[in-house]
């Protein structure tokens, strides 16, 4: 299987699909992402998205959360770069519809 992680991402991998209503797109292996199962559901709820560098992009809501796990673990993935696999990169405009769309900081 071809996937990236976030560097500090390597457990516990599920795929997401950004475009899930997107029949065309949804087995198109360039739209999945290898994520633990916290950065998963930081991702699926708009928490943390990827900017067009492909680098870790964390919301205002949890920059201004103090929680410990939050502090440690979640918030230094900021600006952090992405490993790319070989084969099936992660498509840009997959990547900028989730930041337009999901992306709490893309609502306000």
């Amino acid at each position: 299987m071809h996937v990236w992680f976030v560097r500090v991402s390597l457990a516990g991998c599920q795929p997401y699909r950004a475009l899930e209503q997107d029949k065309a797109n949804r087995l198109n292996p360039s739209n999945g992402l290898c994520l633990s199962a916290i950065h998963d559901r930081a991702f699926d709820k708009g928490l943390i998205s990827l900017s067009d560098d492909m680098r870790v992009v964390v919301s205002e809501e949890l920059k201004q959360n103090k929680e410990k796990f939050v502090v440690e673990v979640l918030l230094p993935l900021e600006g952090r770069a992405i490993e790319l696999p070989e084969r099936f990169a992660p498509q840009r405009e997959f990547i900028a519809w989730h930041r337009n769309e999901l992306f709490v900081d893309s609502r306000r």
